[in-house]
């Protein structure tokens, strides 16, 4: 019997994070539901422990359940039967599984029978599940729309959708259309106030829907006549029971199989206002964009692991001229920077997920009394963190997955090209991260501001300003000289960008990689710093941190040649007219 949670180190590790303190209490109010519910913890040791149990059971179901369904739901597949979606068997069986052990709505409130759980207990539930089956990940991923709901609903619509969440019921964001993809402003799908009938219909069509038949589902429509921009679109919730919308086609994806990716057809579809209207991408979407952008995050370093496990498996049991594979230098190279990417990855999500759950608590807390001034000033600080973060986590993590994939497949040679080994399927599942919820390029445009405006810069000299055990002290000169470079970089970047703004364009992915790469090497830093042991069962950090810093240092490098090296004449040479 496997699980995936007791069987990880580095995650488990994540829990013992000292903010941490500060998060729990945050969330529990200190522990003021402790004589209300007889399961809300007692103190924060109580606390983490309810979050060890919970990622116990959910571990267990991973690696029992939902990860040996995960070949048959990818030849399977969902398919519509009578214009509704019908899961593969096995998903079906994953979703039984996880709504009886009663693990849905793992972070909402206890009073709709949530568990109240922090975002990063949720974030890591969802790295295990997709380590399990990506495809299923986003299934139990779309949580984040009960989330939404709980941030910006009526206490009516939260009373009346939240318990049902709890109880399992699935959900859907109807964003994207055949014509607005990355472009959400362009959204034309109508909704319109009737009168007679005391609701606003929607009619219009939806494309590339993750789980579109869901139960309760969150959709963005238009609302102000004559208008086609953000301003005039606004966001609502939709019941499946009204049995108003209709699925028109399931896509033929290459990877992610089991999650349904539908294409929809409103027709005078009742549904109710969240919040305000006019606000619905300007604000609502967005905040649900982003906790989308932290769930693949989690779904790239769940496949990211599953990936790096399978092909460290394979190197260890396959035999070439009389020894294992791990033992030639090449492939144990390509392991270990396989390894150093993960942990990055997972280093990476769980800080920005930190920064979240504070700003988080801080905005629930805001709606049940005034912040002091200290709480307002955290709450701004973690807000712009998180904002920043979570472009640069987004950016990376998927961009890792697929390396890593590849580099499995690489491993597996030619068995790793056949749907024999899981390695093939992972690879699949792996291309849609840095495409979805925003592509890469994307990200680095959202990125691109924490460098401009001073935040990742910031960062780093906080990171820089800690101390480190002595022998971490050639990695933090390391780091040090790499953030001197980088500013060295930004600067002339901007001086450049005075006279020909597509100067920062141009070199916007570079100078956000150069970022990412300090940060996450001061992420890795931390790790080995706290976690010294290199024991058989634990994660070498120190090793892995070398690794990962070393390399960074050289990309930077290359990243600052060119950067240095490129007149305003060669990026004129890659305008293609």
């Amino acid at each position: 019997m496997a699980n995936f949670f007791l069987e990880n180190k580095d995650l488990q590790l994540q829990l013992d994070h000292p903010l941490m303190k500060k998060i729990v209490a945050l969330k529990e109010r200190n522990f003021a539901d402790k004589d209300k519910y007889d399961y809300a913890p007692v103190d924060h040791e109580d606390a983490i422990d309810n979050y060890k149990k919970v990622l116990e059971i959910v571990g267990e179901i991973c690696g029992d359940v939902i990860a040996p369904n995960a070949d048959g739901v990818d030849k399977e597949g969902p398919r519509v039967v009578d214009d509704h979606v019908v899961y593969a068997s096995g998903t079906a069986e994953n979703h039984r599984m996880l709504t009886e052990a009663g693990v849905y709505g793992i972070s909402l409130p206890r009073k709709w029978g949530g568990l109240n759980f922090p975002v990063v207990p949720y974030v890591m539930s969802c790295e295990l599940i997709s380590r399990a089956d990506a495809g299923f990940g986003n299934i139990w991923g779309l949580q984040d729309c009960a989330e939404t709901l709980h941030e910006f609903a009526s206490d009516q619509i939260n009373d009346e959708y939240l318990p049902r969440v709890c109880q399992g019921q699935t959900c859907a964001m109807d964003l994207t259309e055949p014509d607005a993809g990355s472009d959400l402003q362009a959204v034309m799908l109508k909704a319109t106030w009737d009168e007679a009938k005391g609701t606003w219909l929607l009619n219009g069509v939806k494309r590339f829907i993750t789980n579109g038949d869901g139960h309760i589902s969150l959709v963005l429509a238009r609302t102000e006549e004559g208008t086609t921009d953000a301003r005039g679109l606004s966001l609502f919730v939709y019941d499946r029971k009204h049995m108003a919308v209709k699925v028109r086609r399931i896509e033929h994806k290459m990877g992610i199989i089991g999650s349904p990716t539908c294409e929809l057809v409103f027709t005078d579809a009742p549904a109710q206002l969240v919040g305000d209207t006019k606000m619905g991408l300007i604000r609502y979407v967005m905040a649900l964009m982003n906790s989308a952008r932290l769930g693949i995050g989690a779904q790239s370093t769940g496949i990211s692991e599953a990936a790096y496990r399978e092909a460290l498996k394979y190197a260890r049991e396959r035999r070439q001229f009389g020894k294992p594979i791990i033992e030639f230098t090449p492939v144990y190279e390509m392991l270990s920077n396989m390894e150093a990417k993960v942990l990055a990855s997972r280093a990476m999500l769980y800080e920005t997920a930190r920064f979240v759950d504070v700003y988080k608590a801080y905005y629930h807390i805001s709606k049940e009394r005034k912040l002091e001034k200290e709480e307002r000033d955290e709450m701004k600080e973690y807000n712009k963190l998180a904002d920043a973060y979570t472009p640069l986590l987004k950016l990376f993590a998927s961009e890792y997955c697929n390396q890593v994939t590849y580099d499995a497949i690489q491993i597996h040679g030619g068995s790793g090209y056949m749907k024999d080994y899981p390695v093939e399927r992972l690879a699949r599942d792996a291309r849609i991260t840095n495409i979805y919820e925003g592509t890469s390029q994307l990200q680095v445009v959202a990125a691109i501001k924490g460098v401009t405006t001073g935040v990742y810069l910031s960062q780093m000299n906080k990171y820089e300003s800690e101390s480190y055990n002595g022998d971490l002290t050639p990695l933090h000169e390391t780091l040090k000289q790499m953030k001197s470079q980088y500013e060295t970089a930004v600067g002339f970047v901007e001086e450049r960008s005075a006279d020909n703004s597509a100067f920062i364009d141009f070199h916007a992915r570079r100078l956000v990689e150069m970022a990412g790469n300090i940060i996450l090497g001061y992420l890795m830093l931390q790790q080995a710093d706290r976690n010294g042991c290199s024991c058989s069962s634990c994660v070498d950090y120190h090793a892995a941190a070398n690794i990962y810093i070393k390399a960074g240092a050289a990309k930077n490098s290359g990243h600052f040649a060119y950067i240095n090296n490129l007149t305003a004449e060669d990026i004129a040479q890659f305008k293609i007219d």
